[in-house]
């Protein structure tokens, strides 16, 4: 196996990604903030499938922390993470510091409005302007001919997807499918600071989600009763606080009162200290 190329700066990442450019590679891009696991794997794996050209970034992106976050425990097992890249073939890692992301008197910031204030926006105030943000800077900086998002993330992917039709960006957005562990719960870098008795109760989530899907497999449409059945079984699970449980059109991120087209179940839930999301989307015809 051949160790990926590591750049730390702007010009040698620009460089590396030009010169596989003219050699005729398509450039594949799967931004990460590390901690790699099974579901980052994909998206990288989905990228050496399609592209030439594999780049992935590494960067813990201060601006899409709020005050309290964990921004300072935030796992960096950079090693562990260097090996996982070799092992999927990737070309490039990208892996810079705050200060070159972020230069002295940085005064710029992205803003999608309306998307990114509701849901996970509304109780993590500015955090997709920072991912917006340092989004469109990864586009400018490796300049990508496709880009991977997981699922699990699916706001962010849709604050992402309407960035880049607003600015007219010449990089497709690819969105691929959440990765679960075998009793359901979706794969994330912060499963790690679960308690073993939180975990036992984390896949509580995605039972929710199942639930709601079943229900409207069975020709329910009316939305309130259905988020009212998630809410109530979150509240009924020990150790289980809920931040929000939400039914909205994918394309607006707004609730809607009956259900129609694609839509996207949502739930934000704490355990202690540590926040989990979990999505499915359903394409919901008529009853």
């Amino acid at each position: 196996m051949v160790t990926p190329l590591l750049t730390t700066t702007l010009d040698a990442t620009r460089s590396a990604v030009a010169a596989a450019r003219a050699r005729g590679q398509r450039v594949g891009f799967v931004p990460t903030m590390g901690a790699l696991h099974a579901g980052h794997l994909s998206l990288i794996r989905r990228a050496r499938a399609e592209c030439g050209f594999v780049v992935v970034s590494i960067f813990v992106n201060p601006t899409q922390f709020g005050p309290h976050e964990d921004l300072a425990r935030y796992p960096r097992p950079f090693e562990k993470d260097l090996a996982a890249c070799t092992a999927e073939a990737v070309d490039l890692i990208f892996n810079p510091t705050a200060e070159v992301v972020y230069p002295p008197f940085f005064k710029t910031f992205v803003e999608v409005t309306g998307l990114q204030n509701v849901l996970c926006g509304a109780t993590r105030p500015g955090h997709f302007r920072g991912v917006a943000t340092v989004v469109l800077k990864l586009f400018n900086i490796v300049q990508p001919d496709v880009a991977y998002f997981g699922q699990k993330d699916a706001q962010q992917a849709r604050i992402l997807i309407q960035m880049v039709r607003d600015l007219h960006l010449s990089v497709e957005m690819v969105l691929c499918p959440i990765v679960r562990e075998a009793d359901g719960l979706a794969l994330s870098s912060r499963n790690v600071y679960l308690s073993t008795e939180q975990r036992q109760q984390a896949p509580v989530l995605f039972q929710c989600l199942r639930m709601i899907q079943e229900r409207i497999a069975a020709g329910d449409r009316l939305t309130e009763p259905l988020v009212q059945l998630a809410r109530a079984r979150i509240w009924e699970t020990p150790g289980a606080r809920l931040d929000y449980a939400a039914i909205v059109d994918f394309e607006r991120l707004e609730p809607i009162d009956v259900l129609s087209g694609k839509v996207l179940i949502a739930l934000a839930v704490f355990f202690g200290a540590t926040r989990l999301i979990d999505n499915i989307l359903v394409d919901v015809s008529p009853a």
